[in-house]
């Protein structure tokens, strides 16, 4: 018997979890990605998209990241992906989950659906901005990372709130 893709009807989910986390994230976000990658039965992966890197292809086919600015300083690239990894692995430390951890480059709405689509995960977890005018006005200019997965994701695409205010 063939099975109709096609439709509508929910399928089991069997892929990963994946997680966007940047430099000094609460914990709070790959915690509840964990939870429910723990409750479904899957692993979660972190993923951490670096801005001021670029991926290219060497004529081996294999792919390197690099500096934007060719006369920058790139050891803060690795320190920052340790950084991360460490915080992520103190977040999990309770937790049960096979996990793991990579740094792409890019925009980061593209790098983390693009890595979801790569992995085949189940869905997409990022946290909401701190609050602030610096955030608020990264916001402005960059866009929102969550409203631009959520307009052009097929996956689900799960919003953490870090400073939730209740409508006055």
């Amino acid at each position: 018997m063939a099975v109709d893709d096609s439709s509508d009807s929910p399928r089991p989910v069997t892929g990963p979890v994946l997680v966007g986390v940047i430099p000094g994230q609460r914990a709070a976000v790959v915690q509840r990605a964990a939870v429910l990658a723990a409750d479904l039965g899957v692993n979660l992966a972190c993923v951490h998209v670096d801005v001021s890197i670029y991926q290219e292809t060497l004529p081996d086919g294999s792919q390197v990241l690099l500096p934007i600015d060719p006369d920058g300083d790139f050891s803060y690239v690795e320190r920052t992906a340790e950084e991360i990894r460490a915080s992520v692995s103190e977040a999990l430390t309770d937790c049960s989950v096979a996990w793991s951890f990579q740094t792409l480059a890019g925009d980061p709405a593209h790098a983390l659906s693009d890595a979801a689509e790569a992995i085949g995960a189940s869905m997409i977890v990022v946290g909401t901005r701190e609050p602030g005018i610096v955030h608020a006005l990264e916001e402005v200019l960059v866009g929102s990372v969550a409203v631009h997965l959520a307009h052009h994701q097929h996956r689900p695409v799960l919003i953490v709130p870090l400073d939730p205010r209740p409508f006055e």
